[in-house]
Parts: C-alpha cells; sequence; structure tokens
C-alpha cells in the first residue's frame, strides 16, 4: 500500500475505506471485513454514522495487528466544544475498542470547533490520536484555525470528485502542508460519472473501469482517497489501482471535468447549515 507523509511525519494510506450510509451494523461490519481483505488499511468512519461498533468488531476480528490498520473517525456538531469533545473521543474509543485513534477529525466547521480543537490538541499530545485535522472547512475557515492554533490540521477532508477538483483550497492546503482526503471520490455517482464517456475512454486504454480512472486521479493529484462501498467485487475493484498510470494528458482530460462547485455539501448554503444541525 501507498502512503502519504502528512505534516507530522505519520505515515497513512493514500486509499482507504469509507463507511458512510452504512448503518445495518452487521452489514457495516462484513464489508469492513471485506474491505480489509482485499488490502484497504484506512478505514473511515464518524460518530455520526453510528456504525463505529461494528467497525471495531470487524478490525478485532480480522487478525491483525491494531498497529497494521489505520482507524479514523470524527466529533459531530452537537459535540463539539472541549468538554464535550473530551466525552465524545472517549466514546468512540469504547465503541471501536482501542485505546487511541490514528486520525480524528472535527466533522464540520460549526459549533465550537475551537474548544474541539484544544481537546484534540490535548489527546494529541497525550498519544491517544496520532494525527488531528477537519473535514468540510472552506479556504477562509482554514487558515483563520490555522493562524489561531498550536497544531496545524493535518488533513482537511472534503467533497472532492472530478466535477468538484477543489484546486483553490488546494493550493491554500500546499501552503499550510495540510493534506486533502476526500469524501465522495465518485461524486456519490452523480452525473452519471460511472459511465461518462471521457472517464470510460480512458479506462479502455488500461482495461480499467471509470472508477478506477477516478481513484488514480486522485492519488496522482496527492488526494488521500476514501471510496465506499457495500459490494464486495466492486470493494475489491477499487483497491486494484496500482498497477496503471495515468498520463499527463489523461490528467489534462480530467481536470476539464471540473465544474467548479460541489454538489452534494455547501457549507455557505444556510439550509445546508440547518440541514446539518437537525442531524443528530
Amino acid at each position: 500500500m501507498r502512503t502519504i507523509r502528512l505534516n507530522n511525519g505519520v505515515e497513512i494510506p493514500a486509499l482507504g475505506f469509507g463507511v458512510f450510509q452504512i448503518p445495518d451494523l452487521e452489514e457495516c461490519k462484513q464489508v469492513v471485513s471485506d474491505a480489509i481483505v482485499a488490502g484497504y488499511r484506512l478505514i473511515d468512519t464518524a460518530s455520526i454514522y453510528k456504525n463505529e461498533e461494528a467497525v471495531g468488531e470487524a478490525i478485532r476480528e480480522s487478525g491483525l495487528l491494531r498497529s497494521d490498520l489505520f482507524i479514523a473517525s470524527k466529533v459531530w456538531i452537537h459535540d463539539t466544544g472541549y468538554e464535550r469533545t473530551k466525552h465524545a473521543f472517549a466514546d468512540t474509543l469504547e465503541k471501536l475498542g482501542t485505546d487511541y485513534l490514528d486520525l480524528y477529525l472535527i466533522h464540520m466547521p460549526f459549533g465550537d470547533y475551537y474548544g474541539s480543537w484544544r481537546a484534540m490538541e490535548e489527546l494529541y499530545e497525550a498519544g491517544k490520536i496520532r494525527a488531528i485535522g477537519v473535514c468540510n472547512f472552506n479556504a477562509d475557515r482554514l487558515i483563520d484555525l490555522c493562524m489561531n492554533v498550536k497544531i496545524v490540521p493535518a488533513i482537511n477532508q472534503i467533497e472532492t470528485h472530478p466535477f468538484c477538483q477543489q484546486t483553490q483550497i488546494l493550493e491554500t492546503l500546499k501552503e499550510y502542508d495540510i493534506r486533502m482526503q476526500a469524501w465522495g471520490p465518485f461524486a456519490e455517482g452523480r452525473n452519471g460519472i460511472f459511465g461518462n464517456e471521457r472517464l470510460t475512454a480512458i479506462g479502455r486504454k488500461y482495461g480499467k473501469t471509470a472508477a478506477q480512472v477516478i481513484l488514480r486521479w486522485h492519488i496522482q493529484r496527492g488526494v488521500i482517497a476514501i471510496p465506499k462501498s457495500v459490494h464486495k467485487e466492486r470493494i475489491e475493484e477499487n483497491f486494484a489501482i496500482w498497477d496503471f498510470s495515468l498520463t499527463e494528458e489523461d490528467m489534462t482530460a480530467i481536470a476539464g471535468m471540473d465544474m467548479c462547485r460541489g454538489m452534494i455539501l455547501d457549507v455557505l448554503d444556510p439550509s445546508e447549515i440547518h440541514r446539518v444541525y437537525a442531524i443528530r
């Protein structure tokens, strides 16, 4: 597995497995087990996904050492703040059945995320978290955070796919030595992405699917991707991207697909803010 070095020296797998929208615990446990067998070592969950217990069971039954896996979770809006984040983190550890996390993220740029960050800095310095970061932070909030904290985030997990390439914020992340991690790397299947003529044409050259081309594109941009699937064959397919490389011409062709806007989440839209605050 190819890894990427974060700004604190921690190595993170360049490709991981996400479990968003898999609330059924038995199904989640099975797909995480399938992902581990396929070769994934980075597993991304969150307290609001309500499946941390299933992820923990799959990890314990995998037969792998805890140190062989890279486990990430997130603190939700209603648990932001110094004390609440400490409690939420302890709850996450209990549900996962582990005594540390490899990565802990602030899930949304709302609530008392400065209080959360202070708590996370302390947990990091105590050795309970190997790396800390954020999700869904636009450049303005990210820069403001970086200028007012002791430890700069290692990762910003954000909507990123061929239709929303986040080139502007990618430059900000490079300035602060923060890695981009792509959630929704397939745009959740929108705009017919899996049948997109440009992507499928590129894939035919290498005997690969559009999904594999997309993931390879992420990797070659230096972006960590965490695709999700509940189908074993697709889980395996998504991991089989290490035996080919996209050319500069391929990368340019995909760059031309950018619509320069998110399709799934807009943290600047008041209605979206109301929507995510309603999720508990």
